[in-house]
């Protein structure tokens, strides 16, 4: 068992295909043996299988009456703890209803006491393409959602015209420059695009065909010289242009885990030291054939602790 875990909140207007990307993920899970928890706020859509969910190997939380990131903010944390503490998953995922804003709910992973095992925290938005297609509901909400992510998932495409998707994801990198945008059919995406590759294991390319469109990824691995400046460390991979990127660096402050979901690069301390051999390694996931993006575009980027 690890001591932490990654947390993935999937955002996303309302019939977006939120639900059935979880779904996916869970069944992904199912086949890979990763125990999974998920805290869901969108009042008994899901309805997952308890079959899917496995005995004792993943858990799923419904929480009603309001939005995990304002009115339900403290049960928010406190059903994660109880997660955490009763299951201990690899992974969490928190599915948001379809007005919440996933920065805000993000914020509340930084409270005491989950702020101690959360690894990583990541907002997918996931956007209906018929939406953008039709123009409908694209102010407000809609916005505000996209504008926090963190990654974008352009869902269901296999409904539009696939001439119109670069003009698609043209609107959303307004609104969201620099932020990663996939394209998928029935919310089916690379689960490791979403969760951080582990240092030390290289994956094979990995690649997801749909009716209008072929993607192929990635996974390889750089060396980052002991001793630099946290601050060019997060230049470093940022310039990688990577859609994912973790790895174990010793940098002028010390050793920290680097991070990164698109342009977002995160240095956390650690509380145990990683195997030698681990130091220096940082594995990244792209697109195939991807060229590193220009920083100048960077959107963001943090420290966790």
């Amino acid at each position: 068992m690890g001591n932490e875990a990654p947390v993935l909140v999937v955002s996303g207007f309302l019939g977006s295909g939120k639900t059935t990307l979880v779904r996916g993920l869970l069944a992904d899970a199912q086949r890979t043996g990763s125990r999974v928890a998920v805290v869901s706020n969108e009042f008994g859509e899901l309805g997952i299988d308890r079959a899917l969910l496995g005995p004792g190997d993943q858990a799923y939380v419904e929480l009603e009456g309001g939005c995990v990131c304002c009115e339900l903010s403290s049960e928010l944390v406190e059903t994660l703890q109880m997660l955490w503490e009763k299951v201990h998953p690899d992974r969490v995922i928190i599915e948001t209803s379809g007005v919440a804003l996933p920065f805000d709910t993000q914020l509340q992973l930084w409270r005491e006491p989950v702020t101690r095992w959360v690894a990583s925290d990541t907002a997918l938005v996931v956007v209906n393409a018929l939406q953008l297609d039709e123009a409908k509901d694209l102010s407000d909400t809609f916005e505000q959602q996209v504008s926090s992510a963190d990654m974008l998932l352009l869902n269901k495409i296999d409904l539009v015209d696939a001439a119109k998707l670069a003009g698609f994801e043209g609107i959303l990198a307004e609104l969201a420059p620099g932020t990663p945008i996939i394209r998928s059919t029935q919310g089916a995406v690379d689960p490791a695009l979403l969760f951080p590759p582990n240092p030390g294991e290289r994956r094979p390319a990995a690649a997801r065909t749909h009716d209008h469109h072929h993607e192929a990824f990635e996974s390889t691995e750089i060396a980052i010289e002991r001793g630099l400046d946290p601050e060019a460390v997060c230049e470093r991979v940022r310039s990688l242009g990577a859609l994912r990127a973790k790895g174990f660096v010793e940098t002028s402050s010390g050793v920290r885990i680097v991070q990164g979901v698109g342009s977002r690069v995160e240095l956390s301390e650690i509380h145990s030291a990683p195997p030698a051999e681990l130091l220096g390694r940082v594995v990244v996931v792209r697109r195939s054939g991807g060229a590193p993006r220009d920083p100048a575009h960077a959107r963001k980027q943090s420290h966790r602790r």
